[in-house]
């Protein structure tokens, strides 16, 4: 059918957009980490457990993106399949 056809290309522009967008986001945010630790690390007055927060800040940041990323595609990979369902 033409219909599922056109839905199932229009979900995967939208996972191809969503992709991009999201590569992009975390390109930005792994540099802000960077920077960002490496301005930490030049400060004297940082004291260790600041530095333990902001790196538990980081890596909750990055888990919270891969929950994200697997909802995501997990939600397309559902999609593809209500579409092959005849």
């Amino acid at each position: 059918m033409e219909t599922t056809k056109l839905a199932k290309q229009m979900v995967g522009f939208q996972k191809s957009v969503f992709d991009n967008s999201f590569n992009a986001m975390c390109i930005v945010q792994e540099q802000t980490e960077t920077m960002m630790t490496s301005f930490l690390t030049q400060l004297p007055w940082i004291t260790a457990d600041g530095k333990k927060t902001m790196d538990t800040s980081l890596a909750f940041s990055k888990k919270a993106r891969t929950d994200i990323k697997k909802t995501m595609d997990d939600g397309y990979k559902n999609m593809d399949n209500l579409f092959d369902i005849k």
